[in-house]
This record gives C-alpha cells, structure tokens and sequence, in this order.
C-alpha cells in the first residue's frame, strides 16, 4: 500500500478548503500564516492543520509557520490540479449546461473537450465554445480522443447504458450527478458523487435543530 492509501478521505476533503483560504490569502499579499491562524479560519484545531499537513511532508517551519504561497503551490501539485485531465460532459439540460457554463475547469485540474445530449435540437449548439454531440456520438469520439473523466448530468434512469459504454471504452473516473450507484456497478471506478439534495437536507436538519 502506497502513503497515498493511507491517508484518509476526511484529510483529503479537507484539501481543496486549505487550497481555497491560502488562495484567498494569497490574493491578499498574506506572506506567512501560524497553524493556530490557519485553524482559526479553517474551523479545526491546530492539531488537525499540522496532522494533515504531516501526512505530506508537513511545510511549516518551527516560529516561523507556513509560507502562504509555498503551501497553496505545494497543496496545488497534491490536488494534481496541473494534471490537465480530458473531461466529457454527458447531458446538457438546464442543470448540465449551468455545469459547462460556470465551471472554471482549466483551475481545477481538467479540460473539458466535449458535450453530448440526446436531444438532437441541441446538436450542434455552441457551449462554451464546444459544439454539443449527439450521444451517440460518444463511442466514436472516445475512440478517437483521449478521454479521462466523464460527468454525468443525467437523470439516474439514463445512466447505466450510457455508463457500460463509457466502462467499455476504459472511462474509469466520474463526476456523479446522476443519484446511480457507479461503484456497486464497477467497483473499479473512481467516483465522486454530488447528492445537492443530501446538502439541502442536511441544512434543513441544521436549521431545524439550531439551538
């Protein structure tokens, strides 16, 4: 098992929150900041800030703290936010077009080089400069591109096709909108799945039982 392994999921759902702040910082001409300070603003303990960071060579230097710029460029290279990777877009409703639209991709580590819906009043339209392909123009497009990541903003019904196809071709990573179980399919995936009603609902309950 690599280091990489080891390293707990809580740690790395942590990462892109210490990206954003030394951002933030950064844009503000912060040079350094304690572990305490970057606690403060991270709502964890000190303890917490230098046992993540620990988990990848640590940083910080003893009364000094953190080089804001360093950490934020060290925590960049750890996202693998350079890496470029090719993203499809599958399903460009209302929802998978705010995606497209908004999404500042090349900053967070992708390229996205295609759209594909299966309304075919759609084909042909302009987003974002990418013209939308019919669907079932995926195969032969991921045939002939070299494509790391598929979104999927489709309803749950429509996916497990479009999914074996994607597999097929040796899609192996997914952004999930879709609500399906991608994982319970091909447990050989990597998948992160986007449950925006989970949140709601999590905020309802804060909401509801705030003291």
């Amino acid at each position: 098992m690599s280091k990489s392994d080891s390293i707990s999921m809580s740690v790395i759902r942590r990462l892109p929150r210490y990206y954003r702040f030394l951002s933030e910082l950064n844009e503000q001409n912060v040079d350094r900041i304690s572990s305490t300070k970057l606690a403060q603003i991270m709502n964890v303990t000190a303890s917490q800030v230098r046992q993540d960071l620990n988990c990848f060579g640590g940083f910080g230097q003893q009364g000094y703290g953190y080089s804001v710029s360093q950490l934020k460029d060290e925590i960049k290279n750890i996202l693998g936010l350079n890496n470029n990777y090719k993203a499809i877009l599958i399903g460009v409703g209302n929802f998978g077009k705010a995606v497209a639209m908004h999404m500042n991709f090349e900053k967070l580590g992708f390229e996205l080089v295609a759209c594909f819906d299966k309304n075919k009043e759609k084909v042909g339209k302009q987003l974002n400069n990418i013209s939308i392909k019919h669907d079932s123009e995926i195969e032969s497009f991921c045939s002939q591109n070299h494509v790391d990541t598929a979104f999927l903003c489709i309803p749950r019904t429509a996916v497990e096709n479009v999914l074996d196809t994607l597999y097929g071709l040796g899609i192996k990573n997914y952004w999930n909108f879709s609500h399906y179980d991608i994982n319970a399919r091909y447990n050989d995936t990597v998948v992160e799945n986007v449950h925006l009603s989970d949140n709601l609902m999590t905020l309802c309950y804060r909401m509801n039982n705030k003291s």
